[in-house]
């Protein structure tokens, strides 16, 4: 009976051994800077992708405010604004269930890992950040150090965390092309440390443009407040600043080039509806642009009340929120500290 029972053991064991095992999710990391109220943009662009990533990818998901002291910053808004940042993150469907979600400053290691990935950056490569030329000149009393240095600070951020996958807007791909030139020179040198980052860009709704100047990409620093819709905007203020978007004299609903108001209008609708453009050119078939207009505002509107709604109970619950980022930010230290202990050894760190 104990022969029989040892050989029923082993072959369970040798089973569950050749059993085919589940593939391992692909790792996916994103950041997003505490500057107040994010965008249409923002959650078009980025954070909505975020949320339905969740179900396929390991995510880990940050308020990048370690970044956000590379321009002068008021301390008690600081505060507010990454608070605010990680509450309107989870109102837009970020799950701390499913995912990584912590604020940046709470995890050493990307300070830590940063110094040790400048040692592995050339001058010359990061002179030729197109990004650093723009803040330069919006920000030339404080060209800091950091500002030039914090595209290494970006690649110490998705590294740290073997990252397979990064969503990156167009105007952020040089950084992660940096990030990969890093990894690579790193790995060549001491072998396989880093996981070298793909990225992730969206077919669409990955450049939101202005809704008063439609070659420029929305922003909330932009001085024209009908220029962008932000998130937390009310019903009323979406629909108004729809109806005032630049479009052309024409009044034809349809996706071509020169059409540069029209098209980003029938961007911004076929993200949030699933239609494709011939099939909004066919709805709006002789109809006007204010038709057309209004029926973008409402349908953004509808799209963001659940958010706006979902805030403003995060907001009311200051402590759920704080038990969620402290949390998340246990679980990062416990990934980027094992990536960092690595790198450590290999560069001759005494441990």
């Amino acid at each position: 009976m104990a022969a029989m029972n040892n050989q029923q053991e082993a072959t369970a064991m040798e089973q569950q051994l050749t059993a085919p095992q589940p593939e391992r999710k692909k790792r996916i990391f994103s950041g997003i800077q505490p500057t107040g109220v994010m965008t249409l943009g923002n959650y078009l662009g980025a954070v909505r992708n975020w949320a339905q990533l969740q179900e396929d990818y390991d995510c880990t998901y940050c308020i990048v405010n370690m970044h956000a002291i590379t321009v002068r910053q008021e301390p008690a808004k600081l505060r507010k604004n990454t608070l605010d940042a990680y509450a309107l993150m989870l109102a837009c469907g970020i799950d701390p269930e499913k995912s990584i979600a912590f604020i940046q400053s709470h995890v050493r290691t990307h300070a830590e890992l940063a110094w040790v990935l400048n040692c592995y950056t050339q001058f010359g490569e990061l002179s030729r950040m197109t990004q650093f030329k723009d803040k330069s000149a919006k920000h030339a009393d404080n060209i800091n150090a950091g500002l030039f240095d914090y595209p290494v600070l970006m690649a110490a951020d998705i590294l740290a965390y073997q990252a397979d996958l990064v969503p990156v807007g167009i105007d952020q791909k040089q950084h992660l092309e940096l990030a990969r030139d890093i990894a690579i020179r790193f790995n060549n040198l001491h072998g396989n440390v880093f996981t070298v980052p793909e990225p992730y860009i969206p077919e669409a709704g990955a450049k939101i443009m202005s809704l008063q100047e439609p070659t420029k990409k929305m922003s909330k620093s932009d001085e024209n407040v009908n220029a962008f819709i932000t998130i937390l905007d009310d019903e009323d203020t979406i629909i108004r600043k729809f109806k005032r978007a630049i479009t052309d004299s024409e009044a034809e609903v349809v996706y071509r080039e020169g059409k540069d108001g029209i098209n980003n209008l029938m961007n911004i609708y076929s993200v949030i509806t699933g239609k494709s453009y011939d099939d909004i050119a066919k709805e709006f078939e002789g109809k006007g642009y204010g038709d057309f207009k209004l029926a973008v505002g409402e349908t953004v509107a509808d799209a963001l009340k659940p958010v706006r709604e979902r805030f403003a109970a995060l907001q009311a619950d200051k402590s759920y929120l704080e038990s969620c980022y402290r949390h998340g930010a246990e679980q990062a230290l416990a990934i980027s500290a094992r990536t960092l202990d690595k790198v450590y050894k290999k560069i001759g760190f005494l441990q």
